[in-house]
């Protein structure tokens, strides 16, 4: 038996359980986790609120993707990983079929990457979501060039902060939107070249983000646009997209029907599509790139995960409280005794 979060119904934190639940041995092709270590993302939030890009197919249902732990077993036909080796997980799965929040897992082989020396389950489950989605976004689908210039909202998350690190590494050049002016120094000191404070969505912006990306690109505009919170905002965004540049939508915190800018006379063409990390993760040729890319970066020093902070297995409903206030600058863990 292993204790596992589960819920039965629809609703906010408060609708988890810590339950005990029996493990099965892993089947042909799948790999079984002992956890240590658990990173938070806003897709849980959606999935066990009914409001995820796919619902859920039945009770009780399993949260999480993201993990970091040593592998306990593995089933038929599943080569290089091994009973013992550190390793974190990433998703290329539905939490329909699979889930992490628990202390002993079976996932995917192929969604487990090996954890580089020197990187702690902590930290194993904090890195691998933020720099994988971050990578595919910004170079295999964004194309981003070094000299080019990025614009990212939502730029205190997780994502956020490794896009920040992502382009310096490239040379580009990243701007970073908050809507909290306190978060400000902190986005400076992870690299952002200039920070945009757009204030919260029910204010008029403290900032004219197009004025300001315009104004710190000599009139060209970016390259690329990362957006995290899609709805009617993309319009503002959109006016700051050089020409043939990308408007990259890859979430929507927004709750909000998102346009297409440019429909409307006026407006001048903008090349809009959306991006799921799922792009990077089930293609094996893009995900050896991105996992390769990732280590690089943390053997030298210029990746690391940011976590805010940390929270037990049993306080489970208090970190996802804390992950929909929005007042974290990084990634929130929970760790599994």
């Amino acid at each position: 038996m292993a204790r596992t979060v589960v819920f039965r119904e629809l609703g906010g934190p408060g609708v988890m359980r810590l339950e005990d639940v029996e493990v099965r041995d892993p089947g042909p092709g799948e790999v079984r986790v002992r956890v240590a270590a658990i990173g938070l993302n806003r897709s849980e939030v959606l999935f066990r609120s009914g409001l995820y890009i796919e619902p859920v197919r039945r009770f009780p249902a399993t949260l999480g993707t993201e993990a970091a732990g040593v592998v306990e077993a593995v089933g038929a036909g599943v080569t290089g990983l091994r009973p013992g080796q550190p390793v974190s997980t990433v998703q290329t799965f539905s939490m329909n079929d699979y889930g992490v929040y628990g202390e002993r897992v079976i996932v995917p082989a192929a969604a487990v990457l090996r954890r580089p020396e020197g990187v702690g389950a902590v930290e194993g489950a904090a890195v691998w979501m933020s720099y994988v989605t971050a990578y595919g976004a910004l170079m295999e689908t964004g194309g981003l060039r070094p000299g080019d210039t990025v614009v990212l909202n939502a730029a205190s998350s997780s994502v956020g902060l490794a896009a920040i690190h992502v382009a310096d590494r490239l040379g580009a050049t990243p701007i970073a939107l908050t809507r909290s002016a306190a978060k400000k120094e902190a986005l400076l000191k992870e690299g952002a070249a200039e920070v945009i404070v757009t204030g919260p969505e029910e204010e008029v912006a403290e900032e004219d983000v197009a004025e300001r990306v315009l104004a710190a690109t000599g009139g060209r505009g970016a390259e690329l646009v990362l957006d995290a919170v899609a709805g009617p905002g993309v319009r503002d965004l959109a006016r700051a997209v050089a020409d043939g540049g990308m408007l990259l939508v890859y979430g929507a915190l927004s709750g909000q029907p998102t346009p297409y800018p440019g429909i409307e006379l006026g407006m001048p063409p903008v090349a809009m599509r959306t991006y799921t990390m799922l792009e990077t993760t089930t293609s094996p040729e893009r995900l050896r790139r991105a996992e390769a890319f990732v280590a690089s970066g943390l053997r030298s020093g210029a990746f690391r995960p940011v976590v805010d902070r940390t929270f037990e297995l049993e306080e489970i409903a208090e970190a996802h409280r804390y992950l929909e206030s929005n007042a974290q600058v990084g990634k929130i863990v929970v760790t599994v005794a």
